[in-house]
C-alpha cells in the first residue's frame, strides 16, 4: 500500500491550489484520512481530516479557506486550498489509516511522500 501526494506548486498570495492523494495497492478499508503540513523549522501539524463517512474537521488557521474531500470508490483524497497566504508555505503530507487485509488484527497508518506548496507575497 502506498500513498501518492501531488498538486503542490508555487502560487501568489490569494491564489488557489488543489492537492490530491491517491492510495494504491490492495486495501480492505480506508478509515480516516488527513492532511498535515510542515513548514521550514516547524513541526508537522494536522490541518484537516475526514472520516470514511465524510465528516471533516479543520485546524483554525485554514478553516473557511481549505476544503478536504475524499472519493472512497477511487481511494483518493483532495485538499482544495483557496485564499492562500505566505504562511501556508510548507510541505503537505497525506496520511491514511488503512485496514489492509481482513485477516489483519489492526489497521495501519500510511504516509504519502509530501508535496511542496510555496505561496509568495
Amino acid at each position: 500500500v502506498q500513498l501518492q501526494a501531488s498538486g503542490g506548486g508555487m502560487v501568489q498570495a490569494g491564489g488557489s491550489l488543489r492537492l490530491s492523494c491517491a492510495v494504491s495497492g490492495n486495501t480492505f478499508s480506508i478509515n480516516f484520512m488527513a492532511w498535515y503540513r510542515q513548514a521550514p523549522g516547524k513541526e508537522r501539524e494536522l490541518i484537516a481530516d475526514i472520516t470514511r463517512r465524510g465528516i471533516d474537521t479543520y485546524e483554525d488557521s485554514v478553516k473557511g479557506r481549505f476544503t478536504i474531500s475524499r472519493d472512497n470508490a477511487k481511494k483518493t483524497m483532495a485538499l482544495q486550498m483557496n485564499s492562500l497566504k505566505p504562511e501556508d508555505t510548507a510541505v503537505y503530507y497525506c496520511k491514511a489509516d488503512i485496514w489492509v487485509d481482513l485477516a489483519d488484527t489492526a489497521s495501519r497508518i500510511f504516509w504519502g511522500q509530501g508535496t511542496l506548496v510555496t505561496v509568495s507575497s
